[in-house]
């Protein structure tokens, strides 16, 4: 279960698929939640399987993803997907993909990064937590990308606008 059988997404897959994601986060907002979003890519790097907004602080669109593929597909199968987030999964999350078996992962921007948007606000108390560090802990070799400086002003502005108005 340790080696993929497809290829890793493309550069322009995991920026296409970014921008999927940043359109779950706007929908998210939208709806009155976090502006978080994520989805899941399929072996091919092109099909997405799923897409998840942020529910609550406690239901991150990343767990509440990772769970929800966890229960519709084999792990064999998740192995080779890939969970394309907006914002660097925190430990919570990346335990939860761990666990889920998805094998790759692409963010478009760092925890650190949100953290210097978001400053110390209650709504948002972040790890200064790592995913790498969480997964190099594991057992399995996950595959990380992120933060992707193409799409990362992108999954910003939403952020920046968010934040500076709570």
């Amino acid at each position: 279960m340790t080696t993929f059988q497809h290829a890793d997404p493309t550069d322009a897959q995991q920026q296409t698929l970014l921008r999927e994601a940043n359109a779950v986060a706007r929908a998210a907002l939208q709806a009155g939640h976090h502006p978080f979003g994520a989805v899941l890519a399929a072996p091919d790097g092109v099909t997405v399987l799923l897409r998840q907004g942020n529910v609550d602080s406690v239901n991150h669109a990343e767990a509440v993803l990772a769970r929800e593929a966890a229960r519709l597909y084999p792990p064999g199968y998740l192995w080779d997907c890939t969970l394309v987030t907006t914002v660097e999964p925190c430990c919570m999350c990346a335990g939860t993909q761990y666990w889920a078996n998805i094998g790759r992962l692409v963010y478009g921007m760092s925890e650190m990064r949100l953290l210097q948007l978001t400053g110390n606000h209650a709504e948002n108390p972040t790890l200064d937590l790592p995913c790498r560090d969480v997964f190099v802990r594991g057992q399995k070799p996950l595959r990380v990308w992120g933060p992707l400086t193409e799409v990362e002003e992108e999954i910003a502005a939403l952020h920046r606008s968010f934040w500076s108005q709570r």
